[in-house]
């Protein structure tokens, strides 16, 4: 879907413009993404596997949720409206716990220029896995991961068998220390 994302700058400032998603991937311009991290208490993450239709990294493991915040949302509510698109799960606004929001630009092969400030929330997955819905063009698949078995994909990044991309790698370190300190 090519919809309008609000153009922002280098710094990650709303410049009070707005162009489709298609034209912002085009010409590298900047813009806000929300990523949010599952967690159980049991100390388990939520992994998506993006479609086998994604242009950018299909079939890769990675962040439970995340999308494009549409002109004129918040980060929240980009959060609140993507969890419920692609995975069918309803929460609130308090079920949000905002750990920051962080640099991601980068560039593919197919012409893609990225340049994305992830604004990233961890979230307690209170319903089992199961009634969960994927949303088929966005979602391949969902698995629970044991926060052992995360660290062991962060540490082995650049041979993990399609999880993460290794340039975030800091990134998935954070996300860790973040999730750990709820399970202590």
């Amino acid at each position: 879907m090519d919809e309008f994302i609000d153009i922002a700058d280098q710094d990650g400032n709303l410049l009070g413009e707005t162009a489709l998603k298609s034209v912002i991937h085009k010409k590298g311009l900047y813009h806000h993404t929300t990523h949010i991290w599952f967690y159980t208490k049991q100390g388990d993450i939520l992994l998506s596997q993006r479609s086998a239709n994604k242009t950018i990294c299909p079939l890769m493991w990675d962040v439970s949720v995340a999308g494009h915040i549409d002109a004129g949302e918040t980060p929240e509510e980009g959060g609140i409206r993507e969890i419920h698109e692609e995975i069918g799960l309803k929460i609130s606004l308090e079920d949000l716990q905002k750990i920051g929001v962080f640099e991601c630009f980068q560039s593919y092969d197919n012409g893609i220029i990225d340049n994305e400030f992830h604004n990233t929330f961890i979230c307690e997955l209170k319903v089992p896995l199961n009634e969960l819905t994927p949303q088929e063009e966005e979602v391949e698949a969902l698995k629970l991961v044991s926060l052992a078995e995360f660290k062991c994909l962060i540490n082995h990044i650049e041979n993990n068998n399609n999880h993460f991309v290794a340039a975030n790698k800091n990134y998935y370190q954070l996300i860790y220390q973040e999730i750990l300190k709820l399970n202590s």
